[in-house]
């Protein structure tokens, strides 16, 4: 092979690498679950929100539900007791009166109980609505890390191929249009050569003036001068 071909075939080495590289940092399932991320952690703040208003509500309605049930027991048992007695009047009549004021505690509680309740039902059914809706995106988040981990392991697999490949084809190279190569890559990112393509270094992709054409069609083989722009090496 001639210097100009070495020379292009690093070229091309290193724009894969390159292009590889970018792929693994932006894989579309990448950027996908950077959007499903973002959309669950508006569903847990708005779950949050809406469990620090419920906690509280279910919290005071089931303390209304064990108030009422043991109102319930001790007017239950009143009456089992005023049925059943053979105490005197004025024993009867302090049973009633306090069967009396339990059942009007208990009137209370459950009107509580009940307010309480339907304060709780459409906040639980909110809650359970988010739940929901965010459920599918746990189950597709968990399958975007896995495709990601694994595509991200074989571009890393194919980058140390590639890298091993772009150091043979560096050794192909004498050492001084080695040096003037990694100098220039080092200058311009990506590769340290560019091929004209219509009067244009496809590296920074400007035009070369029509001296600088010249000047580059005029130089001799194995010679290669700079692109004035962005300083790679330029290949016919």
């Amino acid at each position: 092979m001639s210097e100009t071909e070495d020379l292009r075939a690093l070229m091309e080495a290193d724009r894969w690498i390159e292009r590889v590289s970018a792929q693994r940092t932006h894989l579309p399932e990448s950027a996908e679950l950077v959007e499903l991320e973002a959309e669950l952690r508006a569903l847990q703040k708005s779950l949050l929100e809406i469990e620090a208003v419920a906690g509280p509500l279910k919290s005071a309605y089931e303390g209304a539900a064990r108030e009422s049930s043991r109102l319930k027991k001790r007017a239950n048992d009143l009456d089992s007791t005023l049925t059943a007695s053979t105490a005197n009047a004025r024993e009867l009549g302090a049973l009633q009166k306090e069967l009396t004021h339990v059942r009007m505690l208990l009137n209370e509680s459950e009107d509580r109980e009940l307010e309480l309740l339907l304060e709780v039902d459409p906040r639980e059914a909110e809650i359970a609505a988010l739940k929901s809706r965010a459920q599918p995106g746990v189950v597709r988040r968990r399958e975007l890390m896995e495709v990601i981990a694994q595509l991200q392991a074989s571009l890393a697999e194919e980058l140390v191929s590639l890298r091993d490949a772009r150091e043979e084809r560096a050794t192909a190279l004498p050492i001084d249009l080695l040096s003037r190569y990694d100098v220039s890559m080092a200058h311009a990112g990506i590769s340290g050569a560019a091929q004209v393509i219509d009067g244009r270094c496809d590296g920074c992709r400007l035009a070369l003036s029509p001296l600088d054409v010249d000047r580059w069609k005029a130089q001799k083989i194995g010679t290669f001068m700079d692109c004035p722009e962005c300083g790679r090496l330029l290949l016919p």
